[in-house]
Parts: C-alpha cells; structure tokens; sequence
C-alpha cells in the first residue's frame, strides 16, 4: 500500500459515525434507551469537527510544503535547442 498523508478530518468523522452506530447497537440490544435524536447531534458534531480539523490541516500542510526548500532535479534540463529546431 502506498503511503498516504494522514487526514485527521476523516478519522474525526469516522469516530462520530462510529459513536452514533454504538448509540444504535446499545438501543437494539436493549442495553439503554436513548432519545431518538440523539444520533443527529454526535453526527452533526463529528462532521463539523471534522471539517474544522480538515481544514486546519490542509493549512498547515500547503504551508509546510511552501516554506519546504527546493530540491535540484535529478538531470538538468535538456537546454539545446537543434531538437526544437528539428522538429519544426
């Protein structure tokens, strides 16, 4: 698998679906009552965290990759120009 940069937005919001799927399971299985509507704010709360962290570090990562310093390519650029002239 392939490295990926870590997105806490996602992992916020995956935790909010994750604790309204628990408010869920524990009124099935007769473990508590909830009120009904308890699953619209855990989820609404979770989705508004997770934008604020989402955004919060999309900031901070386009900001570390400015200030990053430049690295040199690898081969420098192809600077003739008789292939330029040859394709014309």
């Amino acid at each position: 698998m392939l490295r990926h940069d870590f997105e806490p937005g996602r992992l916020i919001v995956g935790l909010a679906f994750t604790g309204a799927g628990v408010v869920y399971l524990g009124s099935a299985t007769g473990g508590w009552e909830p009120a009904w509507f308890l699953a619209i704010p855990i989820v609404a709360a979770g989705l508004i965290l997770g934008a604020i962290a989402g955004v919060l570090s999309y900031a901070i990562r386009r900001r570390t990759r400015r200030n990053a310093p430049v690295e040199p390519a690898d081969t420098p650029p192809d600077t003739d120009d008789t292939t330029t002239r040859a394709a014309r």
